[in-house]
């Protein structure tokens, strides 16, 4: 059994403008001990796919339909009593700035010590001393001294760590990190990464990575999920999604990154912007950015096509490959055609 199961989840922001569908029908499931990567550009509904199994949404939020189970609880409509033994205990999450998360106010270890005391049964002397050792295992040099600094104090890497010790203090069996990487320089990056990397092997914990950046993904990501528009558009293992991407905005991600054989040449960026989540198209989401779109794309939206055991993907041009290789008939009515598997 999977230790997290996601099923049909839609959550909406209700607005005076109307209903804002961040998450539209995405269903996927976590291992432990896997890691899962969750790209797409900014709000494509990665962040708010996380508030939702933590159940940390804006007051206008509300998870309209679908299931979460953890471990085999159902949290959807669990209530506030439960939800509070999961977060933190079972289930952690970083922030996505740790400038913002953190408070200026109160010294490093009053914040550390005030999550472990909540969410555990040890008493002061023993949430101290939990954490100095947490960071002494992200790699905060002297870390006692460090317990009695503030924020301000701290670098963006060190904040970052920080932020990281605060959602290991209580070992959770799941660790959401919400763009973990962002605003710092690629030295911290690759520091951050090595060590979530490594503490995720020492812990065996999964981990949920939501990122935007390929690269990211590329380094410790099991498996991959693209969202678009609020909705799963592709799924697979890395190797699949970065060797043989099957969604036109995945290859539109992919063209988009830098590297050395593109050195001295313009990148090629998705053109067009995001779709208004409010006046949501009948067809394919990304169709009006796509420059393979075909008529079928502005009027419906492809069904989930499972391509082999580890990749599926939600785009017509794998039906039009299909029906041209032979794999999928057709039927003609009236001169259009309307591919059927």
């Amino acid at each position: 059994m999977a230790l997290l199961e996601v099923k049909n989840l839609k959550t909406s922001f209700f607005t005076d403008a109307g209903e804002v569908k961040a998450v539209n029908d995405v269903s996927f499931s976590l291992d432990s001990g896997k890691v899962l990567g969750i790209v797409g550009e900014s709000g494509s509904g990665k962040s708010v796919t996380a508030y939702s199994i933590m159940q940390i949404l804006a007051g206008t939020g509300k998870i309209v339909g679908g299931s979460i189970k953890f471990d085999g609880q159902e949290l959807v409509g669990a209530g506030e009593k439960v939800m509070k033994n999961i977060r933190g205990n079972k289930i952690s999450i970083i922030f996505q700035d740790p400038m913002t998360s953190l408070n200026p106010t109160y010294t490093i270890g009053r914040q550390l010590m005030e999550a472990i005391l909540l969410h555990t049964n040890r008493n002061r002397k023993q949430a101290y001393e939990r954490a100095v050792e947490m960071l002494r295992l992200v790699n905060v040099n002297e870390p006692k001294k460090r317990m009695k600094q503030y924020p301000y104090e701290f670098s963006g890497g060190m904040r970052q760590r920080v932020m990281i010790a605060m959602a290991l203090a209580c070992e959770p069996d799941i660790l959401i990190a919400d763009e973990p990487t962002t605003a710092l320089d690629v030295t911290i990056q690759a520091q951050i990464l090595e060590l979530m990397g490594s503490l995720q092997k020492e812990l065996g914990m999964a981990i949920i990575m939501i990122t935007h950046d390929l690269g990211v993904v590329a380094q410790i990501c099991d498996e991959v999920i693209v969202m678009y528009a609020g909705s799963i558009c592709e799924q697979g293992t890395a190797d699949e999604i970065f060797y043989n991407p099957c969604h036109e905005y995945t290859k539109g991600l992919m063209r988009s990154i830098p590297t050395a054989d593109t050195a001295g040449t313009k990148l090629q960026p998705i053109t067009g912007t995001p779709i208004d989540l409010l006046n949501m198209p009948k067809g394919c989401p990304f169709a009006p950015r796509c420059d393979n779109a075909m008529k079928v794309c502005l009027t419906k939206r492809a069904d989930r096509m499972q391509l082999n055991d580890d990749h599926a993907a939600s785009c017509w041009m794998n039906v039009k490959k299909g029906i041209d290789s032979g794999e999928i008939e057709i039927e003609t009515k009236g001169g259009d055609e309307d591919g059927k598997e």
